[in-house]
């Protein structure tokens, strides 16, 4: 890794491409720290405190830390993964979006308007109901008319330009700009979650006791580090043979290709999924000031929030962990068998002369490659709970409340991957260009 960042470096065209995104990774920052007009401070800070290790710690790490300071930021760009997540799943259901996803480059250029267009109108819902719901409870410094336009035209603009970072990321920067843009978000609460585990397990600590305890921590973080590398890189490639074809007076054909499946196949849209479903009351709870009482609902609420599970004082409410575990392996069979679909791989091989060694072409392929799917489906998915219980762990047995294990560890190895993957990708094309010109 260190060596392809070196040599990187060495490239002119790819030096700048690193600056220009390290400069909007900048203005990202600093937007961050730029508090929403017309926002009361006092009650924001107060109300998030009191949200500390709950339901809101999931959308603090998305957002950096913006929306429990109420910045500019606020929304980060939530708005625009549920729109593509949105219009992943309507590609499937509408026929004209899925003409315009086969049509090419025009199409996908279509496709990435209308995101856009749906993230404009979820950034408008969002910041809405942000604005009314916790205006009334004096999040606003007065609550007028004219304070919620200003807020939601603030955080819907804040959310819009992070869009436009990405993309002009993903177009003049190292690619894979919105995904950089949730990485840097993640990264910068690291800092304080490696201040709250020195507060919690070695500050005023013996120095036998605080060494002991950073080397068990260390040896954690790397264990889950590789694990995690392991599942974001593992695949299963299956063989796929080309007959070879007689054209004119030349054989072509006959070469022998893989089709790689990712053992995770889904990545993190699953627990995505799962967390916001069963967070979603427990958020709409804290905005409303209800889920304290002694009622049903607010039991349910107690175990629907993450920050009562494998707590040993409130073991009841783990009961809320199992159904994550069981909504986590869900999503995962239903994401992917929405976005790979065998019957058409098997077409498309069919029709371009391939086949698996040992398989027939048609039914016979389809049945196998579904066979394969669900094998790695059930791996990636067992992956991606075993990851995710642990913070839960952490968290509800020894009371570390750390934001970086779990789905957001997820997301920061494979956005570095994929951007390394494509750097190195960037890089090899000019080693080709030189090769072309000389």
């Amino acid at each position: 890794m260190l060596k392809t960042i070196r040599k990187a470096f060495q490239i002119d065209d790819i030096r700048k491409r690193i600056m220009y995104t390290f400069l909007m990774l900048i203005v990202i920052r600093i937007g961050s720290q730029m508090p929403t007009p017309g926002i009361n401070s006092a009650y924001v800070q107060n109300f998030f405190e009191s949200q500390t290790g709950d339901a809101f710690n999931f959308f603090s790490a998305f957002t950096g830390g913006s929306l429990e300071r109420m910045t500019i930021f606020a929304l980060s760009i939530t708005p625009y993964i549920t729109s593509s997540i949105i219009m992943q799943l309507l590609t499937i259901a509408i026929p004209k979006l899925e003409e315009m996803q086969k049509e090419g480059e025009d199409g996908r250029k279509k496709i990435a308007a209308i995101t856009r267009y749906v993230t404009v109108v979820l950034a408008i819902v969002e910041s809405t109901a942000l604005s009314i719901g916790m205006g009334r409870s004096g999040m606003l410094e007065e609550y007028n008319f004219v304070n919620v336009v200003m807020v939601v035209l603030t955080l819907t603009a804040g959310s819009a330009f992070l869009m436009w970072v990405g993309e002009r990321i993903t177009e003049k920067g190292v690619g894979n700009g919105i995904s950089i843009v949730l990485l840097i978000n993640i990264v910068s609460r690291i800092p304080s979650d490696f201040a709250t585990l020195y507060t919690k397990f070695m500050k005023g600590k013996s120095l036998a006791v605080a060494c002991l305890a950073a080397l068990i921590i260390i040896a954690i973080l790397l264990v889950i580090f590789v694990f995690v590398v392991l599942l974001q890189s593992g695949q299963r490639k299956i063989a796929v043979q080309y007959s070879q074809k007689i054209q004119g007076r030349r054989s072509v054909g006959g070469q022998s290709t893989f089709i790689p499946l990712k053992v995770n196949t889904a990545g993190v849209v699953p627990v995505i999924f799962a967390s916001s479903l069963m967070q979603f009351p427990v958020v709409i709870a804290g905005f409303l000031g209800k889920g304290n009482g002694t009622g049903i609902g607010s039991e349910i609420l107690r175990g629907l929030s993450s920050n009562n599970w494998c707590n040993p004082q409130n073991i009841q409410y783990s009961w809320g962990l199992l159904l994550y575990i069981a909504l986590t392996i869900l999503f995962a069979y239903f994401y992917t068998s929405i976005t790979f679909n065998p019957l058409e791989i098997a077409n498309n091989m069919k029709k371009s002369g391939g086949f698996i060694p040992g398989i027939r072409p048609g039914k016979p392929t389809v049945d196998y490659l579904t066979r394969i799917l669900n094998y790695i489906i059930f791996i990636g998915a067992v992956g991606l709970v075993i990851v995710q219980v642990i913070p839960f762990v952490f968290n509800g047995w020894l009371g570390a409340n750390v934001s970086f294990l779990g789905t957001s560890l997820i997301i920061i190895i494979g956005v570095i991957l994929e951007t390394l993957k494509q750097i190195g990708s960037q890089m090899l094309v000019r080693n080709y260009k030189g090769f072309l010109n000389s």
